[in-house]
């Protein structure tokens, strides 16, 4: 005998996707067990998992940081890669355009009218030859390579860049200043460029680092010795941004030394310190500078 459908019993439904209910979705999520479509499901270890539960497991997994509190930085040393691309592209814009140079280099003469070459000088260097740049580059990219993964990503670039605006801070106190009109030779008026400062900076934040962390630093020391001597032998070079430089940078490697992971949002409070610093003297310098007039 047949039996005949209850009309008032409703029918089974296929499931469907919370997120898309048009959709039917015949997989369950492994971690709440709601169906998910093919657009909301991802692989896990068994089975799949709907885009909410991955989500949320991002949120409630403990963010990984180096071990001066950092982000972990895996893989390439991405922040190394730029900055040595951004100086050889503007290398290549100054020997197409010598202004590239001349709006970028720093002098302390330029410090007040313009305030951002204290940075920019970082990034250009001797448009005659290449191994002005060569040579800084090899540097950064050796030092990079151990720092970025130690620190975080953005705690290298702003160990970097602060330690450029170190060295043309140094560079600017320990000019020499003109004595009379016709005295226009002077470091007051001499302009700099390079990421030598910069680099030094991160010679020396290697030493603390590394003394912090128990590890070896006599190499480092050994080369920061030589590149020293060689600052004052070899000509027109600036050893007062190199000097500036390698104390900037030390100074900021020792504050986030100190602070380590356990307070490592007040390392960002001590950088930024150290910027004020140096734009305070940087600042007083200037003005303390009297230039004789006609």
């Amino acid at each position: 005998m047949t039996q005949e459908p209850d009309v008032n019993q409703p029918a089974m439904q296929a499931p469907t996707c919370p997120r898309h209910p048009d959709r039917v979705a015949m997989v369950s999520c492994q971690r709440c067990g709601r169906p998910a479509c093919a657009e909301c499901q991802r692989p896990a270890a068994v089975g799949v998992q709907c885009v909410d539960c991955v989500n949320q497991g991002k949120r409630e997994t403990p963010r990984q940081v180096s071990v001066f509190g950092g982000g972990l930085a895996q893989g390439r040393p991405v922040v190394t890669i730029g900055l040595i691309a951004i100086c050889a592209v503007v290398w290549v814009a100054q020997r197409l355009d010598p202004t590239v140079t001349d709006n970028l280099l720093y002098a302390p003469i330029l410090s007040k009218e313009d305030p951002w070459r204290f940075l920019t000088a970082a990034f250009v260097h001797s448009p005659y030859s290449p191994f002005h740049l060569l040579f800084n580059m090899y540097a950064l990219w050796i030092c990079g390579q151990y720092l970025e993964p130690l620190l975080g990503r953005a705690r290298f670039l702003a160990l970097y860049l602060i330690s450029a605006i170190g060295g043309s801070v140094g560079y600017e106190l320990l000019a020499s200043t003109p004595s009379s009109v016709s005295d226009q030779v002077t470091g007051w008026n001499t302009p700099t460029v390079g990421a030598s400062g910069a680099v030094f900076g991160l010679f020396l934040a290697v030493v603390v680092l590394n003394r912090r962390l128990g590890r070896e630093i006599g190499p480092m020391v050994t080369l920061i010795a030589i590149n020293a001597v060689i600052g004052f032998v070899v000509p027109n070079v600036a050893w007062q941004a190199h000097l500036g430089g390698a104390i900037t940078g030390g100074v900021c490697a020792g504050a986030i030394a100190l602070l380590g992971r356990e307070r490592r949002q007040w390392q960002w409070v001590a950088l930024a310190g150290i910027v004020v610093v140096l734009a305070v003297l940087a600042a007083v310098r200037f003005e303390s500078v009297h230039l004789p007039t006609a």
